[in-house]
């Protein structure tokens, strides 16, 4: 039974249950039950020795521990829930007594979930600014079709330009010695690209097909391979075949080729009007996470570390999984980068307490507003989540917690919220502008 309780310190209450010598007992004989079997003194039968006996020779607490252990679960449940606590981490368990005579006396530190005070969530000013489409934006759009339909043209008459695409053999050198991974044959660059050290791609430029030439370049300061970094280096050059895109002109015989529309003005207009759409679709999200952002200013509670970590538990774990379907392990994704997984988490760290702050601040204003979720709501979300799946509604409800769906269902009804009563203010984007 709950023998007290008491707030310790910010989201920490203190428990001290007490467990009577006869419920203590019954687990002891229980324990006794259980290990029977198992238990052998020399001159007793396994599974024969009294329990008088296996204490007298194993010592009087021979059977306390997983006695107390069957009885701390179904205690520490039953104070907390009485206590209407809240955990947001796993308690911290101390037996401070045992007594056969009085009982077991047990303190459980629980870390409790924040209580978030959040005011003046409406009316938060936000810019919204919707880009407007231009012609070069759709010319941008058009060039994909004429790249996709260039000509790929063989060059034999002029120098190599910026922009061509080569095909060069080369060897590095610092001084006379040739360096490791400084060797390509037949290797292709677009020049402009940037693929090469910088000042490499410009000295290949201004050669013709057969040259023979030399490119000096000296390695950045942060090269990834530290022995090379700074050091001057001579690669021999042979440019071996220059080719660029030739780009189709733009007209109807293209235009109904490549794409359902008849003509350049029609593919236009529906360019203009697709590219429109992501603008509001675009300047809506910047709108959305502006607010948010102030949101999550708003929330100045403490709350327990254990939350952030548990956040960046969940962060690194989705990103674990997205280098597995690429077929990449943490460890080895580790040695390429350099880092090490506390440096992966600390990178998560700033987004995980913002993405935490943001959750308790929304749960809070759904609680507020008196947001609620109707068992429909529920049914119509598991059903889009079955269709998208290929699979039935049964099925869903086996791998998805219900409730805690219900639960991200209301926190987005409090996004819509804090959305819908939000301000556009493009005061200060105005101002900049001018």
């Amino acid at each position: 039974m709950l023998k007290s309780s008491n707030k310790t310190d910010v989201n920490t209450t203190e428990l001290i249950i007490n467990i009577d010598a006869e419920t203590f007992e019954a687990a002891v004989e229980g324990e006794y039950q259980r290990q029977k079997k198992n238990i052998q003194i020399n001159g007793f039968r396994k599974g024969k020795v009294s329990r008088k006996l296996a204490e007298k020779t194993f010592g009087e607490g021979a059977f306390y521990e997983g006695a107390i252990n069957s009885l701390l679960g179904p205690e520490i449940d039953a104070a907390i829930a009485q206590e209407n606590i809240n955990l947001v981490d796993r308690p911290n368990v101390e037996v401070t007594s045992i007594d056969k005579e009085t009982g077991v006396e047990i303190k459980v530190i629980c870390i409790t979930k924040p209580e978030i005070e959040i005011s003046d969530y409406k009316g938060i000013k936000a810019a919204k600014k919707v880009n407007d489409i231009t012609d070069a934006d759709i010319d941008k759009q058009i060039d994909i079709i004429r790249k996709k339909n260039a000509r790929i043209v063989s060059v034999e008459d002029r120098p190599a330009q910026m922009g061509d695409e080569v095909t060069i053999d080369f060897e590095g050198f610092f001084g006379d010695v040739a360096f490791e991974g400084g060797k390509g044959e037949n290797h292709p660059l677009v020049l402009g690209s940037g693929q090469f050290i910088p000042g490499f791609e410009d000295q290949v430029a201004g050669h013709n097909v057969g040259d023979e030439f030399d490119v000096v370049v000296t390695f950045p300061e942060d090269y990834q391979m530290t022995d090379y970094a700074g050091k001057e280096a001579v690669f021999k050059t042979k440019l071996n075949a220059i080719t660029f895109e030739e780009l189709p002109e733009i007209d109807d015989e293209l235009i109904k080729d490549a794409t359902e529309f008849d003509s350049v003005d029609e593919y236009k207009a529906d360019i203009r009007s697709q590219l429109e759409s992501a603008a509001v679709k675009q300047a809506d999200a910047a709108f959305e996470s502006a607010v948010l952002e102030a949101l999550i200013a708003k929330v100045d509670a403490p709350i327990p570390n254990c939350m952030y970590e548990q956040r960046i538990d969940e962060i690194v774990a989705s990103f674990e999984r997205q280098l597995q379907q690429q077929g990449m392990s943490l460890k080895l994704y580790c040695q390429y980068t350099g880092m090490d997984e506390q440096s992966i988490r600390d990178t998560y760290r700033d987004r995980a307490e913002g993405e935490v702050k943001l959750r308790l601040a929304l749960e809070k204003i759904a609680e507020l507003e008196n947001l609620e979720v109707s068992e429909e709501e529920i049914e119509n979300g598991l059903g889009e989540i079955a269709a998208a799946n290929n699979m039935d509604v049964a099925t869903v409800r086996r791998f998805i917690s219900v409730p805690e769906y219900a639960a991200d269902m209301k926190v987005q009804k409090a996004v819509e919220f804090v959305k819908e009563n939000a301000v556009v203010d493009n005061s200060e984007a105005e101002e900049a502008a001018e």
